[in-house]
């Protein structure tokens, strides 16, 4: 008993082995997560399990009844023989991994070969073997824990099911009960350690791979975060040698190094004495991979590298591709092909499509930018005429009323667009400048109200170097007086605030006109408004140019009180405040 216990764990060994071959197999990973398989993949796990629990069969020993001796398993017993085998454990791992209709078929695969095989314990035991896949198929049902010493019961129990089977239906019961005598024990022990370890082994190397693929992902996530900020900025000499340094420390591979399409961005490693920043490329393979745009493995001694003593040895070269174009490549270096596994080769693969990614952004960040900055640029012009047309106005009123007043307002006005010109060529002034403008403004504004207008400001002085939008602050008076004060007969007042508030700067416009209606503030700002005395344009440009340049939290504030004035407020970060988030990248 002792000897065929020692002979069944042996064969059982080889079937073990075939565990490991399972878990590079699509569908077998499918199964140990219990994943939903499809009709195809359930056919191909039955025929193969199927064809498992045959194989069982042929590793086992055939157990003659009459003379007590052991012989290898032929393709047709005796009559008086039987098998001591191992065929349970691919019915059993089967049910247990893919539920009753892959325990079943490979049973009736299995169990109908045993059959054929003949023996007086052949329907016995073709029949045992689908009674054990239906008992896998229940454990499946009930997802209960596949613990190792759950599994060495099932497998156990089902070869001990199989023994009572042969009691009960072989014949003649003397030979049956020999049979169980001698095989049973060694067979119920070995098929359940079998089982145990086959399932053991494969979640284990399963496992193992999973948390390598955690750890390449969680590598990746690194590096990609590390990256990030620096290729935003595009691809540049600065921009590759940071990269290659993040990858240089985060792989360890011998080298790392990025090219553009003809030179050489960065090399960090050995070789960087003549691999240096700004050369040609040295190597035929990274000309190949900027033509071809497909990954390559570069074997030992055929970098071919024009440089006769370069240590480089094997490498991977993986392309750069914006917008369908390869643009450069990214290049690890390493000691030996040997060490380049599949899982290296998948990582740099991901890292390239990563990096061509970010320089994607990079590209589209800076196309944001230019079509900011050119709408900016649109918005500003639109103000001009706006200004000038109601200056205008206001001038040819007072042609016929006080000529020298007239004359004396074009030569403030020809002053103001002149400083309009410089406006619309930069996208920020100071605040003094700003308040320039205003002024001259107003000055073309107090003609016209006479002794009406009063306006006050109520400026801290220390402000007045910081920078904001050209064309801002006029365009708000504009509307305080045309919408708010025009019509009224005395007292109008219109004032100015520039204050401090934390790390912001507080600038108001208030008037004590007419007032506006709940129902119109809703709407100002946020879109084009028509009025009967304008095009609407003003403010919502105002608003959009707060927005674009200092974020969405330095839009306009309006609060009115209808008859009792109108304020129009806004803040911004002082430029020591936008600095420091810049640099920090916010």
């Amino acid at each position: 008993m002792l000897d065929l216990l020692v002979v069944m764990l042996e064969r059982v060994g080889l079937i073990i082995a075939v565990a490991f071959i399972l878990t590079r197999v699509p569908f077998f990973k499918d199964m140990v997560h219990h994943v939903k398989l499809s009709r195809k993949q359930e056919f191909i796990a039955i025929l193969f399990f199927g064809f498992f629990g045959i194989a069982g069969t042929y590793f086992g020993v055939a157990f003659n009844t009459n003379t007590f001796h052991f012989n290898s398993v032929e393709m047709e017993l005796a009559k008086e023989e039987a098998i001591a085998n191992s065929r349970v454990i691919g019915v059993v791992v089967a049910g247990l991994l893919g539920g009753y209709r892959l325990g079943i078929g490979a049973g009736l695969i299995a169990g109908i070969h045993r059959m054929t095989l003949g023996g007086f314990t052949a329907v016995s035991c073709g029949l045992s073997t689908i009674v054990a896949g239906i008992l896998a198929g229940v454990v499946y049902r009930k997802r209960k824990d596949l613990t190792p010493l759950t599994v060495f019961g099932i497998g156990a129990l089902a070869e001990a099911m199989q023994m009572s089977v042969i009691l009960l239906l072989s014949k003649p019961f003397d030979k049956a009960f020999a049979l169980v005598e001698v095989i049973g024990i060694p067979m119920i022990l070995a098929n359940g350690v079998g089982t145990a370890l086959f399932l053991l082994i494969v979640h284990n190397v399963m496992h193992e791979q999973e948390k390598v693929t955690a750890l390449q992902a969680q590598k990746t996530l690194r590096i990609a975060n590390q990256t990030l900020g620096y290729l935003r900025k595009g691809m540049s000499n600065d921009t590759a040698q940071a990269v290659c340094t993040i990858l240089y420390r985060e792989l360890e591979p011998s080298a790392v190094a990025i090219t553009n399409k003809t030179h050489i961005l960065a090399h960090i490693g050995i070789a960087s004495d003549h691999h240096q920043i700004n050369s040609p490329i040295r190597t035929e393979k990274t000309k190949e991979v900027i033509q071809r745009g497909e990954l390559i493995v570069v074997n030992d001694g055929t970098i071919h590298c024009d440089y006769a003593d370069c240590p480089l040895g094997a490498a991977v070269i993986a392309p750069l591709v914006q917008r369908g174009e390869t643009v450069g490549t990214l290049k690890l270096y390493y000691p030996s092909e040997k060490v380049i596994t599949d899982v290296t080769m998948e990582l740099i693969d991901g890292l390239s499509s990563l990096l061509s990614n970010q320089l994607e952004i990079a590209e589209t960040d800076h196309a944001y930018q230019l079509a900011k900055e050119a709408e900016i640029k649109a918005l500003q012009a639109q103000i001009n005429p706006h200004f000038l047309f109601n200056s205008m106005n206001i001038i040819v009123s007072l042609i016929r009323t006080d000529p020298d007043q007239a004359r004396k307002l074009l030569n403030s006005l020809s002053y103001f667009l002149r400083q309009n010109v410089t406006g619309t060529t930069v996208s920020k002034i100071s605040l003094k400048q700003e308040l320039s403008h205003v002024r001259a403004y107003l000055e073309i504004i107090e003609a016209r109200f006479i002794d009406r207008l009063t306006i006050l400001y109520d400026v801290d002085d220390r402000l007045l170097a910081e920078q904001i939008p050209p064309f801002t602050l006029q365009p708000l008076v504009e509307n305080a007086i045309h919408h708010g004060i025009r019509d009224m007969e005395h007292g109008c007042i219109i004032k100015i605030s520039i204050q401090s508030v934390d790390q912001e700067i507080e600038i108001r416009i208030e008037d004590n006109g007419k007032g506006i209606s709940p129902e119109r503030i809703a709407m100002i700002g946020s879109d084009k408004v028509d009025s009967e005395t304008g095009t609407g344009m003003g403010i919502y440009n105002i608003n959009r140019r707060l927005m674009m340049t200092f974020g969405d939290q330095a839009a306009l504030s309006i609060t009115s009180e209808r008859n009792e004035g109108t304020t129009l407020s806004f803040r911004i970060p002082k430029m020591e405040v936008r600095d420091r988030c810049e640099q920090s990248g916010h």
